[in-house]
């Protein structure tokens, strides 16, 4: 991280702005995935890849709110070619779903952007049985990539324009369980701390970037891990409150 405004090697800070990194740039005929697009650095990056002429699937578990961003930004550029569908991460029936739903639009896919999250939340599983964070933040997120990567490579090979996987994780993944990720103990509420396992489900997303990495080097699939250092109001939530 760039302190204090510092550009580093990029020519960028921790204080660009997406549209300053992104200025110049052509994306018309590139299709991306931006997960939790609804709000926060979801909704903000939705906007700046619309503008930059890219045709931006906004996956939301609120269909609603997702709609009044898409209409937002559709009014600020008109031009903005954005579909909104619906994604609970927290539920890998709807991630299949989803997965099953874009596949039948045939559209390609050029981007995928692992952004949503919750943080901090009280105890609680997912649909699925598992514990929340964990579930949402990394498994939901693991299973949609391995869903959607056929499509990747398929349009990677078939246009010659190199693929991007972009993992949200967090600086949060340096304060977790002393132990790492408890994969025996994902559902212990008894020894259950919200924030070490927000810290554990971000450090699972480094770890899972560092895999995709590792096997999709001879590919035309790229990918980067990113940490987020600045965290939305609706990731505070849960966190303002304990």
């Amino acid at each position: 991280m760039w302190l204090f405004g510092r550009k580093g090697p990029s020519g960028f800070s921790s204080s660009s702005t997406a549209e300053e990194v992104t200025q110049g740039v052509d994306g018309t005929g590139l299709t991306a995935i931006v997960t939790g697009a609804s709000s926060g650095i979801g909704a903000e990056t939705a906007r700046v890849l619309a503008l930059r002429g890219v045709h931006v699937v906004m996956a939301v578990r609120n269909i609603s709110n997702g709609n009044a961003v898409k209409e937002d930004i559709v009014k600020e550029i008109p031009s903005a070619k954005i579909d909104v569908m619906e994604l609970d991460l927290g539920s890998m029936a709807s991630v299949r779903k989803f997965a099953s739903e874009f596949d039948a639009l045939n559209f390609p896919l050029n981007i995928l952007i692992n952004n949503a999250g919750v943080m901090a939340t009280p105890f609680s599983l997912s649909q699925d049985g598992w514990e929340l964070q964990f579930a949402t933040n990394h498994i939901g997120h693991f299973l949609l990539t391995n869903l959607l990567l056929e499509n990747m490579k398929l349009t990677s090979a078939s246009s010659g324009i190199k693929g991007r996987i972009v993992i949200l994780s967090s600086e949060g993944h340096k304060l977790t369980y002393w132990d790492g990720i408890r994969f025996n103990k994902i559902n212990n509420q008894a020894e259950y701390r919200s924030y070490l396992a927000y810290g554990q489900s971000k450090l699972a997303n480094i770890l899972h970037a560092n895999e995709l990495a590792r096997r999709l080097k001879p590919l035309l699939v790229h990918l980067r891990g990113l940490q987020q250092r600045q965290f939305s109001k609706v990731l505070q939530q849960h966190a303002m409150l304990r």
